[in-house]
């Protein structure tokens, strides 16, 4: 044995290594691919809710447009300010490219998950999933992917050394810190009902139609895909770039391939939110199997609701105005997180009701009447709190 080497390390089947390059390839492959379709997506639903023709000229029905831009983008100068840090300026954008691509990673994009089949295929011999890591963290890894983004805005900001970059850091972070804890809790809800933190297991536990859109109860979806929106920071939560007020935001000092960076962290992202709803909330890859391969049919219906979402992002973006920001803190604040750990406590006391074999619907109907009554509650307190604050600069 080789002395500080791991013995399972040792003798490892070429065909697992080959299975794992194979994976990664395919995963890292799609989603650059999905994500340069999605830049023309957005482009052109955006341009049909607004009367315009859209991208039309590179490629047919202007597909190519996006590697276009990509190659104009990569000739163009790469700036550097006098007063940036050099090397934080330089390393920032991988900080928001890197976790979109890793939580992609835990996502189960096809296979079959009816039966006792459970997503699982065979590759070269081998029995896998087809996703590129099934970690027994997965959720957690997500939301830790989902809290260091964030520092890629920052860092970016700060180390542009101009003013208008770092306030639109700082709006990031308090914005993204704001709608983290009701995400977090909204995704509790999910592991409560799935009983497994493997991304897996929440799909395996979502067969049958037993969807968690419905099991949990509509709100906690409807928490994180309003929170989701408000981590990507696009409209109505764009107050990050605010182009009328902060030019360009945190990237503003950013140019060629720095900041293709963040542009294709923007959609690469957004791809990767769209994927995580729909293996939480959607099934995943779970839907009707019918003549031909069961994998082949859950790519099929995974991508489906991908795409669904994906226009309901892009639909947010062409319809809704931009939040001011006292409204964008008042939503997360008094609003989603009381809302969201209301909800989570309600499930639980249904959870322990049904296992001492209490009559479900008195604890639901008491559940919501507490819910009902703390809403009222807070609205009263968050009334008398401007009332005063009112008072208070009229005083002044």
């Amino acid at each position: 044995m080789i002395v500080g080497l791991d013995p399972m390390l040792i003798d490892v089947d070429p065909a697992v290594v080959g299975i794992v390059i194979l994976k990664t390839v395919v995963v890292f492959g799609g989603l650059l691919t999905a994500t340069a379709m999605m830049i023309w997506f957005e482009r052109k639903i955006v341009s049909d809710l607004q009367n315009r023709i859209g991208p039309n000229r590179a490629g047919p029905f202007g597909l190519l447009q996006t590697v276009a831009d990509g190659v104009k983008v990569m000739f163009k100068e790469d700036l550097l300010p006098d007063a940036a840090d050099r090397k934080v300026f330089t390393y920032a954008p991988l900080l928001s490219v890197i976790p979109a691509f890793l939580t992609f990673a835990i996502v189960p994009i096809a296979g079959d998950f009816s039966g006792d089949k459970r997503g699982l295929v065979e590759i070269f011999g081998h029995t896998t999933r087809l996703q590129l890591a099934d970690p027994p963290i997965g959720i957690l890894l997500m939301l830790a992917m989902s809290s260091i983004a964030v520092y890629g805005v920052m860092l970016a900001g700060w180390s542009s050394g101009s003013k208008y970059p770092l306030i639109g850091s700082v709006r990031a972070s308090a914005q993204m810190v704001s709608y983290e804890a009701a995400l977090g809790l909204s995704v509790v809800a999910v592991v409560l009902v799935a009983g497994t933190l493997t991304t897996s297991g929440i799909v395996n536990s979502q067969a049958t139609w037993s969807w968690n859109l419905w099991v949990t109860g509509i709100v906690p979806f409807v928490i994180f895909l309003i929170a989701g929106t408000a981590e990507l920071n696009r409209p109505p939560f764009d107050l990050v770039e605010a182009e009328q007020e902060l030019v360009g935001g945190y990237h503003t000092e950013y140019s060629g391939v720095k900041f293709a960076a963040y542009y294709l962290a923007e959609f690469m992202n957004t791809i990767t939110m769209s994927a995580i709803i729909v293996t939480l909330f959607l099934g995943g890859p779970n839907g009707p199997m019918l003549i031909g391969p069961g994998w082949l049919w859950g790519l099929i219906w995974f991508l489906l609701k991908l795409v669904v979402f994906l226009y309901v992002f892009v639909w947010f973006r062409a319809t809704l105005p931009r939040f001011r920001y006292d409204q964008l803190m008042d939503l997360g604040w008094k609003a989603l997180i009381p809302l969201s750990l209301g909800w989570l406590l309600l499930l639980i006391a249904l959870r322990v009701g049904d296992n001492e074999g209490w009559n479900l619907v008195l604890v639901g109907a008491g559940g919501i009447a507490v819910l009902l009554v703390g809403y009222l509650l807070l609205s009263l307190a968050f009334r008398g709190a401007r009332r005063n604050a009112d008072l208070a600069e009229v005083l002044d």
